[in-house]
């Protein structure tokens, strides 16, 4: 089989993984990694190898899904131990910088009092001097911002601590990822390269272009005895033949979660990818990566959450990617790390970050970033954006889980766009407290009362209302609910007809309707053709 030439097969998982975890855009900017380094996995760990049985019993509550424990069944200990070992000897320094994060903390709150910060300089940790700006805002709070680009260049960032995991898949369903490492399996072949690698690229684009498999494995540096493993993930049976759109139309696929395929006969839109993967029995019709064009003109990224941007998904279509669009932001804040950094770092090119009301122009098309509220809990978060796609006129909203705060935004940008064709809008208005996500960045305890007031929410019925009558769209799509059941390892959400985000969405659903708005809650897969307009794009 050495020198055929093979595919590689379509339900192939390559899993990318940062000291074992499950990777996500928190794990690749140096300051957010150390944060979660110290404050999840070891913290994680320590509470399993104290009591795994509680960890055991806790994976069996529904109620408990998503949170801090590990799915392992009360075992494995010794090989937990091992990666616990492993890590803090890996990450010394980074386990140092996010002790001196804290203790740079306590210095400002002691000793900045409103006074010139320049003394306090001599203060910062040893560890983390040269890396960051201290400043008090309008009130006379002090904080300090990193220097983003130089942590990339330091021995913080760790791009030993990046690896992949090969794997087969047969089903939709797996573990909670967030809260659980990934052990040694027989099935699983852990490969020790950084996610920059760009045998990742040459690895995925053979899910199409079939070549010799001994060059594969040169590529990829597979040893003696991960061959018989390696092998199992290809075939020489070719992929279906993909079908490039070519009508005159305007297609719109929904791929599940907030990923939407925009494509014209001459340019392709991926908003927010977050593909499904095909090749065995499934009860839920769905379009995969066979039905993605072998190149995306522009990927949309809207907000950096684990939902939104999965490297899983992104890594393999890295080679099929032109244009890659991110919100801007150069705040050097711990919680609002730069996605143009992180995405050039781990191998991305033609990385492009917009400001809110900026937009680009090609052929009779055009991308507009739009500013984006709610759902970050009240952190002063600027990687967040919405887009507004026009094809020949035609206007496609993508509100990601924007939640209505103030309508006077909305107006305003509604006195510059005008009317909409076609709304998204994400409604999972319950939302997890702050702490779910960014607890690990907190370094002053909240109350349970400020934590649980604080959340990752989207849009009600209300809310979400309030935007349709300021869009007026014809058509209405409520989508990002993470239901479908290849979201649940990501985003733990799991419904029932009686959870809230279903009963709102479903009275948004029939608001719309009762208005003469096509609308829908989008699940599964979905495909609509739009025809253009006779005027074109000012």
């Amino acid at each position: 089989m050495s020198d055929k030439k093979v595919y590689l097969k379509p339900n192939v998982v390559l899993e990318p993984l940062f000291d074992r975890w499950y990777a996500w855009s928190h794990l690749i900017s140096p300051a957010t990694a150390a944060m979660n380094t110290v404050g999840r996995h070891l913290t994680i760990m320590d509470s399993y190898l104290d009591d795994p049985n509680i960890h055991a019993e806790a994976v069996l509550n529904p109620k408990m899904k998503g949170g801090p424990f590990m799915d392992l069944g009360g075992g494995r200990v010794e090989e937990v131990e091992t990666l616990k070992a492993t890590i803090l000897k890996r990450q010394e320094k980074t386990i140092q910088f996010a002790k001196a994060v804290k203790e740079l903390d306590r210095i400002l709150v002691a000793e900045a009092k409103g006074f010139g910060l320049e003394g306090l300089y001599d203060k910062v940790p040893e560890i983390l001097k040269g890396y960051v700006e201290l400043y008090y805002d309008r009130n006379n709070n002090a904080d300090f911002r990193f220097f983003e680009s130089l942590l990339y260049k330091s021995d913080f960032y760790n791009e030993s601590a990046q690896s992949v995991a090969l794997w087969l898949t047969d089903n939709d369903h797996r573990p909670f990822c967030l809260s659980t490492p990934r052990l040694d399996e027989a099935d699983v072949l852990h490969l020790a390269i950084p996610f920059a690698h760009s045998g990742i690229d040459h690895l995925s684009a053979m899910k199409r272009r079939a070549r010799p498999l001994s060059e594969i494995k040169s590529i990829m540096g597979i040893t003696a005895d991960q061959e018989a493993l390696f092998e199992t993930f290809f075939t020489e049976t070719p992929p279906p033949p993909y079908k490039k759109y070519t009508g005159d139309k305007i297609r719109m696929r929904y791929f599940g979660h907030a990923c939407i395929l925009v494509e014209t006969k001459d340019v392709s839109i991926l908003v927010d990818p977050l593909i499904s993967y095909y090749g065995y029995d499934t009860d839920i019709e769905h379009f995969s990566d066979a039905d993605l064009p072998d190149v995306i003109d522009y990927v949309l990224i809207t907000h950096n959450h684990q939902d939104h941007i999965l490297f899983e998904t992104l890594l393999p279509l890295r080679h099929k990617i032109r244009n890659l669009i991110v919100p801007r932001t150069c705040s050097g804040k711990m919680e609002d790390p730069d996605l143009k950094q992180m995405f050039n770092n781990i191998g991305f090119r033609n990385v492009f970050a917009m400001d809110e009301m900026e937009t680009i122009e090609f052929t009779d098309s055009t991308i507009t970033a739009l500013p984006f509220t709610g759902e970050h809990s009240d952190l002063n978060i600027l990687t967040k954006s919405c887009y507004l796609v026009q094809i020949s006129g035609f206007k496609l909203l993508f509100l990601a889980d924007s939640r209505i705060v103030e309508s006077a935004l909305y107006k305003h940008i509604h006195a510059q766009i005008g009317d909409v064709d076609v709304l998204f809008l994400g409604m999972e208005c319950d939302g997890a407290p702050l702490t779910w996500l960014y607890g690990p960045l907190i370094t002053k305890k909240l109350t349970r009362d400020q934590d649980g007031s604080r959340r990752l929410a989207g849009s009600d019925c209300a809310k979400g209302m309030a935007l349709i009558n300021i869009f007026n769209p014809k058509e209405a799509y409520v989508y990002a609910m993470g239901m479908e059941p290849w979201l649940e390892f990501i985003s733990s959400i799991k419904y029932t007809d009686e959870s809230n985000p279903i009963i709102q969405s479903n009275k948004l659903v029939e608001l719309c309707q009762a208005k003469g708005i096509i609308a829908e809650r989008l699940y599964g897969e979905k495909e609509l053709l739009y025809d253009r307009k006779e005027e074109l794009v000012s």
